[in-house]
Formats: structure tokens, sequence, C-alpha cells
């Protein structure tokens, strides 16, 4: 019951927000909580809302304070040389672009932190997009794909996780499966090429002789502070440096540096209010969602949907394709980041599947390494059970639902190319 309960409610939410029949706000508030009360959990239902929003408030105050920072340091033009060098390194080609989109991307996400990853690059890319009037879901769409792949790292969540579940280190886990991998990455180059040149045939080579700073309306010039580009590169350069040592909390890192660049570069208050007020928008947008996907998942963890689908998962299994149990991880791991928390696939359903393939004679490993192929790796930029998810299409201006739907078969395919080389390697033995 528990389990039918659980996949109806990921069911009707995806079917919801794709065929957009309820906003992604209401959707992740509205469907669990009727499945909810129609499973009698009445009563509990306030606790476990709230303990859902708790366990994501570090979250949504680290994505409010990051979204204020980089919006202020688009502002005053700290990225203006960025964006020229770029547009003059493109030459306005949308092909180029989305192939330094990917590159940009997995760059920074070799720092194994998804947020991290998308406000970077989204806040170096989203003006180029605009300027040259490129698709917006390609650009989440292609950080999507890099940020995916380059997740099987082993400080990433997922592999990180497989190892301490499993008790395996880097080398028995991650190590077999870097072939797969580097697959995987020239896939996603190809995707890079294959969006791009569909943008290039729609819009064509723009002409873009002229800076983009000289295309500045009156009032985004007024907002340039050219004389702070230093001390503003500054803060920005060592707030990366902080988010990537860990020296603070992220929320704290990045209410810090925005409490520094604010009042440097808008010394009055009236000045500070409206900085606030522009990206008021993008602020309420972002973390209300973050919220909602708060209550989301207290609900599935408080009454138990979770667990009882991880053990459904596994008990619809049949016995004669037990020796295949691998490729069924494999296959199923990328959708299941649909369904499951990276926390609840990890801790809950692998060590079960991990106990069945044993039954079997299959390496508690292999089934690691099938995991991490897609299970909040590939799956995790499209995944409403993740924060960063909601980072990647707020700031870049996106509907879940249509990213989804954009996205979807390029990320499935991305796991679906790296499971034959896996197998041909020896990382999944058959």
């Amino acid at each position: 019951m528990l389990a039918m309960l659980g996949f109806a409610t990921i069911g009707v939410f995806l079917v919801a927000i794709m065929t957009k029949r309820m906003s992604v706000l209401v959707a992740l508030v509205l469907v669990p909580l009727v499945f909810a009360l129609a499973g009698g959990f009445g009563g509990a239902l306030g606790k476990m809302m709230l303990d859902g929003i708790i366990r994501v408030a570090p979250v949504g105050i680290m994505i409010m304070f990051a979204v204020l920072y980089f919006g202020l340091m688009l502002d005053v033009g700290l990225f203006d040389p960025l964006i020229d060098r770029l547009l003059k390194l493109v030459g306005g080609d949308p092909l180029k672009v989305t192939i330094s989109t990917l590159i940009l991307t997995m760059m920074v996400a070799l720092d194994g932190d998804g947020a991290t990853t998308f406000m970077i690059t989204i806040s170096a890319f989203l003006p180029l997009y605009k300027r040259l009037g490129m698709s917006r879901l390609v650009l989440s769409g292609v950080i999507c794909l890099g940020a995916g792949v380059m997740n099987i790292i082993p400080w990433g969540g997922p592999t990180a996780r497989a190892m301490a579940v499993l008790q395996k280190d880097a080398e028995t886990i991650f190590n077999p499966v870097i072939p797969a991998m580097l697959v995987g990455i020239a896939w996603t180059f190809f995707v890079a090429w294959w969006l791009g040149r569909k943008e290039r045939a729609r819009i064509g080579i723009m002409d873009v002789t002229s800076a983009y700073h000289e295309q500045l309306t009156d009032a985004q010039r007024e907002r340039r502070r050219p004389k702070l580009f230093w001390f503003n590169a500054v803060v920005t350069l060592v707030l990366v440096v902080a988010l990537l040592r860990a020296w603070m909390p992220l929320p704290i890192l990045f209410m810090v540096a925005f409490a520094i660049a604010l009042p440097v570069n808008f010394p009055k208050w009236e000045d500070q209010q409206k900085q606030l007020l522009s990206h008021a928008n993008s602020v309420i947008t972002v973390c209300s969602m973050i919220f909602a996907a708060g209550i989301f998942t207290g609900i599935l963890t408080g009454t138990k949907m979770i667990g009882a689908m991880s053990e459904a998962a596994v008990a619809v299994i049949p016995t004669s394709l037990g020796h295949y149990l691998p490729l069924f991880v494999a296959v199923t791991s990328m959708p299941l980041s649909l369904v499951f928390t990276p926390d609840a696939y990890y801790f809950g359903v692998l060590p079960i599947l991990a106990q069945a393939g044993a039954a079997y004679g299959i390496d508690p490993a292999v089934m690691g390494r099938a995991a991490i192929l897609g299970q909040m790796t590939t799956g995790f930029p499209l995944s409403p059970l993740t924060a960063s998810t909601f980072i990647l299409v707020g700031m870049s201006e996106v509907d879940l639902g249509d990213h989804q739907k954009f996205i979807f078969k390029w990320a499935f395919a991305t796991t679906l190319i790296m499971i034959p080389v896996a197998i041909v390697t020896g990382a999944i033995v058959l």
C-alpha cells in the first residue's frame, strides 16, 4: 500500500508539472499532501512537513544569498570582461557557445558540488545566451549533462555514498568505471555539438563585433562599478576558494560575502534597497520551490513511502533474472533519480540490491558501480528531489517540466551508452 502511494505520488507529480496542469510549487506541496491524507497520515503531516523544511533550510538560505550575490556581481559588471572575451572567442556562433558551456561546467564540477557548478556557470553564460537569443533550455540542458556525468567522481555525493554503504574505496568502486565515464563525457560533447548546431541553424551566427558592455541600457550602465572591479574580483575569488575548501558552511559564506560587497558597491541605503528589490523575483521563485521540495521529501520520508518503494523495487526482480541484476540496476539507476533521494537510494535501496546480488555470487562492488552510472549522477540535475535542480532551472529562467522534457532523453542516453563500456571493461559483470 505504501509503495503504491509513493509511486503514485511521484507519477502524478511528474505528469502534473510536465503537462503544466500545476505549477511546480503547487504540485510539490499538494500532490504528496493529498496522497498522505489518503494513506491516513493526517495527524502526523504537520511534523513531517516541518522536518522536511528544516532539512532544506540551509540550502534555501544559501540559494537566497547566492542569487543576491551573483546578481550583484552581474549588475556591477564583474563578468563583463569575461563575457566580452567569450563573445570574441565564440564569434557569435551558438555551436561554440554550447561547447564552451559544457567545458566550463565540467571544469567547475570538479569540486563535486552541483549547486556551486550551476551558480558559477549560469552566471557566466546566461547573459551570453540572452545576447545571442539562444534557448535557455539549451543552457540548462548542457549544464545538466556536464554536471551529471562529472558527478561520478569519488568526492561527488553518489559515489561517496556508495563507497560508504558498501565499505569499499575509490579504487574498487570508481576506478573501474573511468573508461565508461570517459565515453560518457565524449557523448555529452556530441550532444552539446548537436544542440549547438540546431541553435546555429535556428538563429544563425550573429555579428557581435561590438563588446557586450557597449550594448547595455542606460539603467544597466548606471549600476556598473568599473572602479571597483578588482575589489569585486578579489571578494569573488576568495568566496569561490572558501566554497571549494569549505572554510565555513556555504550559507554563511554567501551571507558574509554579500554583506561585504553590497555596501561597498552601493553605499547609500536607498540604492541597497533597490538592488535587493531588483532580484526579489528570482529569490522568491527559487527559494519557494526549495522549501516546497522540502515538504515533498519530508512527506515521502516521514510516511515511509520511500522505504516501501525501495523494497517493492527489489521484489519485482524475477529469480530467474538474478544474474542480470547489475544490468537492471544500471539501466534503472538514472530514471530512479526522479523517485529516490540520494540518501534513500544509496542507504536504503542499494544495500538491499547488494544483498540480493550476493545470493547470486555478485560482488557488491559491481552493484555499486552499476548504481553510480546514473542514480543521482546523470539523473540529479533533473530530479525534483535535489535542491540544486531548482538552482539550475531557477537561475536559467526555465520551467522544471520543460527542462525535464528537453534533456531527459539525452541524460538517460548518457547512462545507456556508458553501460556497454562498463560491461566490456569488466566494471559490470553479468
